[in-house]
């Protein structure tokens, strides 16, 4: 079958990758079944094999991307500096970019709202633990929870990719500055680690 084996795998694969820039650099609404077998030089028959509908082929791409986004997620949180970790990887646009897409395409496909719903609690409860989890002690509980945290750097990296796409980066500078001195104010080195260098602008 035409599905099954590698080669079937990597036409798939093709699919979703050509569904995923288009979305990055076009926004969800350039994506439908036909637009993206175009780009990708298949066939439509081909491409309904995979993918019946356009929301099916929606959905495969928010369900990979998200898989991918939380395994990159525990990677930054599991390492000696998980917030800068993470405020780094919600900064990068690419990363930040396609989210921001596949929320709003959330307002207007059920299946993946639904989808959102049912499990970005249980996502962000892991993402969460493997916080402190990593930080241990060195989270000031007494000042900010693990997910109000995540919560926070997450959606302030996503409101600075949405004005920079459009042109607008007044005041971006200052607000690294001051995410970077709040970051090394809510979680306490570890000994032995060194003092947080300031990003590069």
């Amino acid at each position: 079958m035409a599905g099954t084996g590698p080669k079937g795998a990597a036409k798939r694969t093709l699919l979703l990758d050509t569904a995923e820039r288009l979305i990055v650099e076009e926004g969800y609404a350039a994506v439908s079944t036909r637009r993206v077998g175009l780009e990708a030089g298949v066939k439509p028959p081909l491409v309904h094999y995979y993918f019946p509908t356009t929301d099916d082929l929606l959905l495969a791409v928010y369900e990979r991307a998200a898989e991918q986004a939380h395994q990159r997620t525990l990677d930054a949180l599991s390492g000696p500096r998980p917030l800068e970790a993470l405020w780094s990887l919600c900064r990068e646009s690419a990363h930040t970019s396609l989210g921001t897409e596949l929320y709003a395409l959330a307002n207007h496909r059920k299946a993946i709202r639904n989808h959102i719903a049912e499990n970005g609690a249980a996502v962000r409860d892991v993402e969460a633990a493997a916080l402190a989890n990593s930080l241990g002690e060195r989270l000031d509980r007494s000042v900010c929870d693990p997910k109000a945290l995540i919560i926070l750097l997450t959606g302030i990296s996503r409101i600075l990719v949405m004005e920079e796409a459009v042109g607008v980066t007044d005041g971006h500078a200052a607000v690294g500055a001051l995410m970077e001195w709040l970051l090394d104010r809510l979680a306490k080195p570890a000994a032995g680690d060194a003092p947080a260098q300031p990003a590069a602008s």
